[in-house]
């Protein structure tokens, strides 16, 4: 019987890409050029599975192209509003994503900025590379202590949870969050974590902010001029979440307004296009959408894309179904 098709739309980790090379007939990207809308439809049009990425957007007019011969899109991530999921479904396309194995990575991440951006890291590193450090002094680069501190988490998932675990237990820190359905009370009691009853609330309150919500219209711009001004003025916001969560415009001129003290971002607002206003800031921290970049979580990430087409094709239910 012949090997179903599969088309990767990204470089993946080596010992993945042997594994698919060995189970299917595969194409690779070997170049990781990203695949444009054209090249996207004819892989819909020649593959039995198409393997995209976070950042591969996958249309509606993509997944309605003629002759179309894929009947699963394996997601690599645990996000998936790069794909137009109403079209997947009123297609009778399946779709998966890749939960549970990039949590505690992404979690890494979101603490690292929250560290880099209160004590002014990038900037000092900055400084050292440019040759302007002189020596030491009482005022220089003073930021924000964070142990003690409060953490606000908008969206209380995995990865939020992961975060305010490192944070609580690690640092000291009180934790609040906001979600709108309630979560495991063990898991609140353990954190002895508090419940705000609106983003509002939370981000009057906290210290630093660290956004855990998924993407898509119904949490576009969610932190916006409006609410950057709700902030203390030695908070500092955390985004590793999508970057249209944040009103790129907003953030930028609270961060030259003095709205907040700091940022740490990894995902942004059409990346890999960077609002080139955050570029011209000195209390901002960017990393390139880094959050899941370790050696075990990408290897990982891959393995759960396989598991899920391998048991596609032997007619079986995929764990990880969103569609």
């Amino acid at each position: 019987m012949n090997k179903p098709k599969v088309i990767v739309t990204r470089c993946w980790p080596a010992e993945v890409e042997s594994q698919l090379k060995a189970l299917y007939d595969v194409q690779l990207n070997e170049s990781d050029i990203p695949m444009n809308a054209d090249a996207l439809k004819l892989a819909m049009q020649t593959a039995d599975a198409l393997l995209p990425t976070v950042t591969d957007t996958i249309t509606a007019d993509i997944i309605g192209v003629d002759n179309r011969r894929v009947k699963i899109i394996g997601n690599f991530g645990v996000g998936y509003n790069n794909i137009d999921i109403n079209a997947a479904k009123g297609h009778g396309l399946v779709v998966t994503n890749t939960p549970h194995v990039l949590t505690d990575c992404t979690a890494d991440i979101a603490m690292l900025l929250l560290l880099m951006s209160a004590r002014r890291a990038s900037e000092a590193e900055r400084m050292i590379l440019s040759g302007q450090w002189t020596g030491w002094g009482p005022t220089q680069l003073v930021g924000q202590k964070v142990t003690g501190k409060t953490l606000g988490l908008i969206g209380f998932g995995r990865i939020a949870q992961a975060m305010a675990r490192k944070a609580h237990h690690g640092f000291g820190m009180k934790i609040l969050f906001y979600v709108p359905s309630a979560p495991e009370q063990a898991i609140v009691d353990e954190l002895q974590a508090v419940r705000c009853e609106t983003v509002e609330e939370l981000l009057s309150e906290a210290h630093f902010v660290s956004l855990h919500c998924p993407g898509g219209p119904a949490t576009k711009h969610l932190i916006n001029g409006q609410r950057l001004k709700l902030m203390r003025p030695s908070a500092h916001l955390i985004n590793t979440a999508r970057g249209d969560v944040v009103d790129s415009h907003a953030l930028i001129k609270a961060l030259k307004a003095g709205w907040i003290a700091g940022a740490g971002l990894d995902v942004y607002e059409g990346e890999p296009n960077i609002n080139p206003g955050f570029l011209e800031l000195d209390n901002v921290t960017l990393l390139p959408h880094i959050g899941s970049a370790s050696e075990e979580t990408r290897a990982a990430m891959g393995n759960r894309v396989l598991q899920n087409i391998s048991a596609f094709f032997a007619g079986l239910e995929p764990a990880d179904r969103v569609a």
